[in-house]
């Protein structure tokens, strides 16, 4: 309820009472006249005696103590996650537990979410209808299947002056990702690259997928097939196909370069060192929703003990 709302309450409140002592100087006629009960008169007329027109204003109708309501502090990490990173209310909940040791339902997460007016998702986020969606798979054993991309990185102001090149690798069944960034995008850092791939992931890639950009054609194709690996090609014009690989490079937006703000960054060593860091977190620390809140080496863990 806005201030407006709340003012012309009280307005009404005070025109009952006036109406009753300059015009019919009856209670009774009063109520009648306006619809209102005598008990809900006289409790109006004496809130007016104690407090004049403001005490006429509405009250809260809550509870004074709400002992199961969710602390203010919680609520803060909330609407932190939701703005700065526009965590869904699964998410939210996931991080709370891990990383706070705060127990809050999906749906009590939406609720505070809806209080404070954030619920909405961006437009690029909401539900599809079930017959726009692509249908998700996931490879059985680590190692199975990579996904390979380049993400181009901007000059970002106060940040870098020069434009840099992300390249990323992603597990399909862990989720596990290496990154390391180069100052030029061209086959020969394709190549160094999936060699430094290889030498960290610490299972063997049996296969690599790779969009049919010109870095990874003639010279990266038969490199990889020369280490014993496949490596397919994902159909033109069809980045969901790499959607894995995809979706993390929206995370890293989200996540790592809207934070660099006021941090210097303008040597590729040094960029490599910074996103390194935030490589040990997406593995080690971060829960994933796609892996019911598991981190990537637990989801290693997991699947390699099962197995």
């Amino acid at each position: 309820m806005n201030e407006q709302e709340l003012q012309r309450g009280a307005r009404h409140r005070l025109a009952v009472i006036r109406h009753c002592q300059e015009v019919t100087h009856n209670v009774s006629k009063t109520c009648r006249y306006y619809g209102i009960s005598r008990s809900c008169y006289y409790r109006w007329l004496q809130r007016y005696e104690e407090g004049g027109e403001e005490a006429l204003r509405e009250r809260s109708r809550g509870p004074i103590n709400r002992p199961r309501a969710t602390r203010d502090e919680v609520v803060a990490k909330i609407l932190y996650l939701r703005s700065h990173y526009h965590f869904g209310p699964e998410k939210i909940s996931m991080y709370l537990a891990r990383y706070h040791g705060i127990s809050v339902s999906n749906s009590g997460v939406w609720r505070i979410l809806k209080r404070a007016g954030m619920n909405r998702l961006p437009r690029s986020q909401r539900h599809k209808p079930h017959a726009k969606r692509w249908k998700r798979y996931e490879m059985p054993q680590p190692g199975h299947q990579v996904q390979i991309d380049v993400k181009f990185i901007a000059p970002i102001p106060g940040v870098t002056k020069r434009r840099f090149y992300q390249y990323t690798a992603i597990d399909d069944c862990t989720r596990r990702r290496i990154l390391k960034v180069f100052e030029r995008n061209n086959s020969r850092s394709a190549i160094q690259f999936v060699d430094f791939v290889c030498e960290r992931l610490p299972f063997q890639v049996e296969r690599i997928q790779t969009d049919n950009g010109s870095e990874f054609q003639k010279d990266f194709h038969w490199h990889v097939i020369d280490k014993g690996i496949e490596h397919v090609y994902i159909k033109p014009r069809t980045p969901r196909l790499n959607g894995k690989v995809e979706r993390s490079h929206r995370i890293d937006n989200e996540e790592f370069y809207s934070l660099l703000r006021g941090v210097v960054i303008d040597d590729a060593q040094l960029f490599t060192e910074k996103i390194a860091e935030w490589e040990r977190f997406y593995n080690y620390d971060r829960p994933h929703g796609s892996l019911g809140g598991k981190t990537p080496y637990e989801r290693f863990k997991q699947v390699t003990t099962n197995g």
